[in-house]
């Protein structure tokens, strides 16, 4: 299994930004540059050779310096002001990039190349002062860093050898790692984490992975760098220590503590309710800003420390939970996690019926006036309410009309089943075709070759789609040309069919479902709808490897859109079987989506240069 891992590869730099140019050894010289000109307008306001040479090798003329000095103004003016000036008028200019020059200007200072791009696409390339002060921060961060790995290594030498590298017992690690210095919890969390891929960790693992998540702590950015590509093996190790991404812990209690939540579950606002918010509640960290925008759904009542992970493989960005419920006739609570504006959402029209009422208007003739249920419970992967149960409703209420405790009971059967009122003292499951409708899906979606027991099955694990178009409708304006889309373990097309709901068109979607029923219904759906975009389609997330997402990207320019969501069968609260978290055989599957996405998002950054 591939995954990424922060490497860095630059040497240590400390210097005072006033004197960075001033002591780069230049050995440019242009002929062209008179020292008549550089004493006139140079060296009075104390500016030096070198540092003009410097500016002059980067590109900008020697008239273009001297206005740049001219408008400046004043003696000993910043360099870094210098600089900033000269970017801004060469924008117009076709003799120099001003992003070109701003990287190759902090190349010079010493600093990696990967680095330093990595830091002029988070804080632009206009703001050279910021992108100067995050390298030098990252420069002590890592000898910082280094002084603890010194210490630790001088630790480790003194340990039995046998219990540092091939210790058996997860006590005997912990052990180890307490009389090295670390706190019982911290350690006894980073050993519960790298053992969660299968294998025991050794404790140099343990410790590089404590180390890694302080420094992310600490700094709220690091680079994420490719390894060289490894052979897949089994998909259900699904990771190691050495996987585990160099990324910014949340500047949020949340992934310290459990995430609660909310009452109303309403997200970040939800069409005709109050508490719409403005804004989120945690700002997005600075490495997850901006295109190719990525959405992950996942079930929102998962078992303890759940989201706290997803939450932290996904740059740390808090979830926003929401229940259908404010979208249509059934509750089905979910959390989102994404990077997508929140300002100017919008509902797709025509707006689902709200109440069960308004959703089945035939069965108000029978519902009787003692069930006042006015929405359905979470729809489920299976046909719920099977004919011994609606037998025995039936039968009840015949013999025991009016019993108020009879009443009650089959009211909680109607609620845990999702039964709806067909005829006197009679109920019914809902029917596929019903639950399409309730899920935002068209009619007859799932129909055509597929079974009943594998309709109920896609449709228990698909999107709501009027939530989720309600989420994504930020994008129409940005993409009004159409938009291109990474499509993971979406199941049925949730997300592909909330984007033509949202009339989005679709450039290209490339899907990965390993379900052939799933993938037929979505290729029914492309064909019914006469797409003019490209579908491709991959059985097994294993087949983007890192070298197949670059071909893709480079095949058709990138996505715009990563969107994902993996099976709930694992975390579940109506699972009392199988529900074991993210360490279940599908719902692991959410540490491919990490992967897949940041190998996108790399990517893309490249591609940006």
């Amino acid at each position: 299994m591939l995954y990424w891992q922060a490497e860095h590869s630059d040497s240590d730099v400390d210097w005072n930004t006033d004197d960075e140019i001033d002591n780069y050894d230049s050995s440019f010289h242009d002929d062209s540059m008179s020292e008549t000109w550089i004493q006139t307008n140079v060296a009075h306001v104390g500016i030096s050779d070198e540092t003009v040479a410097k500016f002059i090798d980067m590109g900008f003329s020697a008239e273009m310096i001297g206005r740049a000095i001219e408008e400046i103004g004043g003696e000993n003016p910043d360099h870094m002001v210098i600089l900033e000036t000269l970017i801004k008028h060469s924008r117009n200019s076709e003799a120099s990039s001003s992003k070109s020059t701003v990287i190759d200007y902090l190349i010079g200072m010493g600093f990696s190349e990967d680095l330093v791009i990595k830091f002029v696409q988070e804080y632009g390339e206009e703001n050279v002062d910021e992108i100067t002060n995050a390298l030098l921060s990252y420069a002590e961060a890592k000898k910082l860093s280094e002084a603890q790995d010194e210490d630790i290594n001088n630790g480790l030498s003194s340990l039995d050898e046998e219990m540092e590298l091939n210790s058996s017992h997860e006590d005997g690690r912990l052990q180890t790692l307490i009389k090295m210095g670390y706190p019982r919890e911290e350690a006894s969390t980073a050993i519960e984490i790298c053992d969660s891929a299968g294998e025991k960790a050794s404790v140099g693992e343990v410790i590089d992975f404590i180390l890694a998540a302080r420094m992310a702590r600490q700094f709220d950015e690091s680079y994420v760098k490719p390894d060289e590509e490894k052979p897949i093996t089994n998909t259900k190790k699904r990771r190691s220590v050495n996987d585990q991404p160099r990324r910014s812990m949340p500047n949020t209690t949340m992934c310290g503590d459990e995430v609660r939540l909310p009452n109303p579950m309403i997200g970040f606002g939800v069409p005709n309710q109050p508490g719409l918010m403005t804004q989120r509640p945690e700002p997005i960290p600075d490495i997850a800003r901006g295109p190719p925008y990525f959405y992950y759904e996942n079930v929102a009542m998962a078992p303890k420390g759940v989201w706290t992970t997803i939450s932290r493989h996904l740059y740390g960005i808090k979830p926003e939970f929401v229940d259908s419920m404010y979208f249509c006739a059934a509750a089905r609570k979910r959390g989102y996690i994404h990077n997508l504006p929140i300002h100017n959402r919008f509902a797709i029209e025509p707006r689902q019926p709200y109440t069960i009422q308004e959703a089945f208007p035939l069965c108000k003739k029978w519902w009787p006036t003692w069930d006042k249920r006015t929405k359905l419970n979470c729809l489920r992967t299976g046909i719920s309410g099977s004919a011994k149960v609606t037998y025995k409703i039936r039968s009840d209420l015949e013999e025991h009309d009016g019993d108020l405790k009879v009443q009650k009971s089959v009211v909680d059967q109607c609620r845990k089943f999702n039964l709806v009122w067909v005829g006197k003292y009679r109920v019914a499951p809902l029917e596929p075709v019903e639950i399409e409708m309730l899920l935002g899906f068209p009619k007859y979606h799932t129909r055509g070759g597929v079974s009943f027991t594998d309709r109920y099955t896609s449709l228990g694990n698909s999107f709501q789609v009027d939530t989720v178009a309600y989420h994504l409708s930020v994008l129409k304006p940005l993409f009004p040309n159409g938009i291109k889309v990474l499509s993971l373990f979406t199941g049925i097309g949730g997300g592909e069919v909330a984007l033509h709901r949202l009339g989005i068109p679709m450039k290209l979607v490339v899907s990965v479902e390993i379900s052939k029923v799933n993938r037929d219904i979505l290729r029914s759906f492309w064909a019914n709808t006469r797409q003019h975009g490209v579908l491709r389609e991959f059985i097994d997330i294993e087949e983007l490897r890192h070298s197949m997402i670059e071909k893709l990207m480079d095949e058709y320019g990138g996505f715009d859109l990563v969107i994902g969501g993996s099976p709930c069968n694992n975390i579940s609260g109506a699972n009392r079987v199988s529900r074991i978290g993210l360490e279940g055989a599908e719902s692991s599957l959410f540490f491919e989506y990490s992967r897949v996405l940041e190998a996108v998002r790399c990517k893309a950054a490249r591609m940006r240069r």
